[in-house]
This record gives C-alpha cells, structure tokens and sequence, in this order.
C-alpha cells in the first residue's frame, strides 16, 4: 500500500503540531504564576512619600517651594511663637488640599519634634507611612496613617 499522494504524511504532521502544541499549553499552565494585586495598604504607604514629593517640589514652575517658604519664615521669625503658629497655619492649609485622614507633620531639627500640623489619633495608628524632607537646618517628618 503506497501513499503517492501525501495523505498519512500530512495527517501525521498535523497530529505532531497538535501534541507539541497541547505540551506547550500544559508547561505554560505549570510554571504560570499570578498577577500580583496590590492592596490598599501598599497604596497607602506611599503617600508620605508622594506628598512630602508634593511639598518639596516647584511651586508654579517658580524657584519656591513649600518647605522653602515655612522654613523661610521660621528663619526669619527666629523660630518664634509667631513663626511658629503662622507655618502651623499655614501647613494645616496645605496638607488639607491632600485630603488625607491621618497625618502629623512636624519639624524634628530646630523645634525639638514641634508637630505642626495633624489629623487624627497617632496612638491608635498601626500602619504608618514616613517620609522625611530636610531644607536647610530645618528637617520635616511626614507620618501618614
């Protein structure tokens, strides 16, 4: 019996492409492995950072920045109750516009760990995210939670 035209030949590729192709598919389902899906908890841990970025960048494509200004004032206020309570002020606007729930800000340097501005009871918080900026003598501590 001979095959001059091909036939078992082309049925017998076929079936090889089909088993090469079914052993590819079981390989790839035994080495897959998940996304991974962040939780909120991750999120959340990077808005200190996010906003310490926020507060320490450019203001309107000027040579100012936030922690440039309230450490300006501090400096020039030689760190008086007057300084004092106007960067508090002036830092409870600012981290307001972020809408976040818990925060302390405060300046570790120069005030001795003033907070100047919060939100929220840092006592009862169990997943804090910090982040710390430094201009000049004066050192910022951004606790979000």
């Amino acid at each position: 019996m001979l095959d001059d035209k091909g036939n078992l030949f082309i049925i017998d590729a076929v079936l090889i492409v089909g088993l090469l192709l079914f052993a590819f598919i079981v390989f790839n389902q035994a080495i897959f492995m998940p996304d991974s899906y962040y939780s909120s908890e991750i999120k959340d841990s990077k808005n200190a950072q996010d906003v310490m970025e926020s507060l320490s960048g450019k203001i309107n494509f000027t040579d100012k920045t936030f922690l440039g200004d309230i450490s300006a004032i501090l400096k020039d206020g030689k760190n008086s109750k007057e300084s004092i309570n106007k960067v508090c002020e002036l830092s409870k606007d600012k981290l307001s516009s972020f809408n976040l729930k818990n925060y302390r800000f405060s300046e570790t340097n120069m005030l001795d760990d003033k907070v100047l501005a919060s939100s929220g009871e840092y006592s009862d918080a169990d997943n804090v995210s910090v982040a710390i900026r430094t201009y000049g003598d004066y050192s910022y501590t951004l606790s979000v939670w």
